[in-house]
């Protein structure tokens, strides 16, 4: 930024930081890995979708799918020539490692979608939320804070919103009148 009076210093360039001259660490290898899943749901477009007969092009099943990942890959392609030429930064096999560490978090998701038909619903967000939390380094009052967030987020989608979500196996231990309860509401 620029202020009147005052010099700038050195390192400071007008150029904007939007396009950057460096090539970043992982950039060719997530441009690459893109293509090739793109390529691969490509190639089973044709055996997961069906041609229906009399219907439009635009109106088929397999074309805006198919139509979407050939963009990824021209558009991935384009990118990755693009970048070929620019000066690249190391780091490549970092930034991979901090991407297979972020699978983590899809295995906690895996988790509590296979935790809700077990113990229901309201125990799996309000132990999910305190355990992500714990796992995120938040301590003490923090927890107590998660577990009322999951709370909130059941009260809310819940009885609320009125999502229709199963209820877990545990309810069939409660008794009739707070089974309903707990089916219902939580």
């Amino acid at each position: 930024m620029f202020l009147p009076g005052v010099m700038m210093s050195e390192n400071t360039t007008e150029e904007p930081h939007v396009f950057p001259v460096g090539r970043r660490p992982g950039e060719i290898l997530f441009a690459t890995l893109t293509m090739v899943i793109a390529l691969a749901l490509l190639a089973a477009i044709f055996w997961q979708t069906t041609w229906l007969p009399g219907k439009r092009l635009a109106a088929q099943p397999r074309f805006w799918p198919g139509l979407s990942l050939l963009g990824v890959v021209i558009f991935g392609f384009l990118h990755a020539m693009s970048r070929l030429r620019v000066t690249r930064t190391p780091g490549r096999w970092i930034e991979a490692t901090v991407w297979v560490r972020s699978l983590e978090f899809i295995c906690w998701y895996m988790l509590y979608v296979w935790a809700i038909p077990v113990v229901g619903y309201l125990s799996a967000t309000v132990l999910f939320c305190s355990a992500l939390a714990f796992r995120l380094g938040y301590r003490g009052r923090m927890i107590g804070w998660a577990a009322l967030f999951g709370l909130c987020v059941v009260l809310f989608f819940k009885t609320a919103m009125n999502v229709k979500i199963p209820g877990g196996a545990i309810y069939e231990f409660a008794p009739e009148s707070l089974r309903y309860i707990l089916l219902r509401y939580f």
